[in-house]
């Protein structure tokens, strides 16, 4: 199969069949075999109705229907172990993403040889002062830390070769750095391309001001559990051991001081307790890093969604 396009949507009823037929047209001009996976959300609209009526028309299309809203990262997770394409595609559901991308996308997984290629909606019909300039802050950060030569890391319009999307795990919000989750599972060649970005046409944008706060904390976590989540004690057993060394060494200087001297209470000057603490948070960032060795040893599988209803798909 050529292609896979993963849509996930949250009461995005209104769009969908303009979507669907809109795909279509550009998988018949191409003569692409290919599926559409609709990933609902939970919505609370008529979307999966909706789906299931596309279903009726077009066979390629499948869906997948969330008994509750788990978010966007969820819904690609489940849409990528469904993916059976050579490339995987994501797009919104709201036609701000033209489907007439997705062949230069393609091409630039299966000829040039890109691992993935985001899309950087260079133009934007977004409000400048709410999202536009807060992006432009968020994305120059997110480049700066990742290292990845990126303008526009949360446009949903990607393409993915199928083992890409099959060795990354999507979870909480981490949707907005799938780049650099590709990064640290070893794919380098990450891709860039101008895409246009429409006026939404139907409904009201799902996102506000909290995503960008929301994503800088995630950009903090991401950077630090690609680094250290198979090795927490190399961070929190450094450090525990660096501030308890600074206690010890602060007591001997003191229990010198001391009995050597004998000028003065141990107790009696401000530098014990500030001994006393260095060793007790250095002990205690020490066992912080023995307890999360032992959890990224035996950690539980953390993307487990309860799934309403499924069609076009083994269920």
């Amino acid at each position: 199969m050529d292609l896979s396009i993963v849509i996930p949507l949250y009461n995005e009823d209104e769009s969908l069949p303009e979507l669907a037929a809109w795909i279509e047209r550009v998988m018949y001009e191409n003569n692409y075999t290919y599926e559409i996976i609709m990933v609902d959300d939970g919505s609370s609209d008529n979307s999966w109705n909706v789906i299931e009526s596309l279903r009726q028309k077009n066979e390629h299309i499948r869906g997948i229907r969330f008994q509750r809203n788990y978010g966007k990262s969820a819904a690609l997770n489940e849409g990528f172990k469904a993916a059976k394409g050579d490339v995987v595609i994501t797009m919104d559901a709201d036609m701000q993403d033209s489907p007439d991308e997705i062949p230069e996308l393609r091409k630039m997984i299966v000829v040039d040889g890109f691992d993935m290629v985001s899309g950087w909606k260079k133009k934007r019909f977004d409000n400048k002062f709410t999202k536009n300039i807060p992006s432009k802050l968020f994305n120059a950060a997110a480049s700066s830390v990742s290292k990845i030569k990126l303008h526009d890391f949360n446009c949903g319009l990607k393409a993915y070769k199928n083992k890409v999307v099959k060795s990354v795990e999507v979870y909480g919000e981490m949707h907005r750095y799938i780049p650099v989750l590709a990064k640290w599972s070893g794919f380098k060649k990450i891709g860039e391309k101008v895409v246009e970005h429409r006026p939404r046409k139907y409904g009201v944008t799902k996102f506000g001001w909290n995503r960008f706060v929301n994503g800088f904390l995630d950009l903090i976590s991401i950077m630090f559990v690609g680094k250290f989540s198979k090795k927490p004690m190399h961070v929190f057993g450094l450090w525990g051991s660096i501030v308890f060394f600074i206690g010890i060494c602060i007591w001997i200087y003191l229990a010198i001081a001391k009995f050597a001297f004998a000028r003065f209470e141990m107790t009696n000057r401000p530098i014990f307790y500030v001994g006393l603490i260095s060793i007790v948070i250095g002990t205690q960032l020490f066992l912080a890093g023995f307890i999360g060795e032992l959890i990224s040893r035996n950690s539980a599988d953390r993307n487990t969604y309860l799934i309403e209803d499924k069609i076009g798909l083994d269920k």
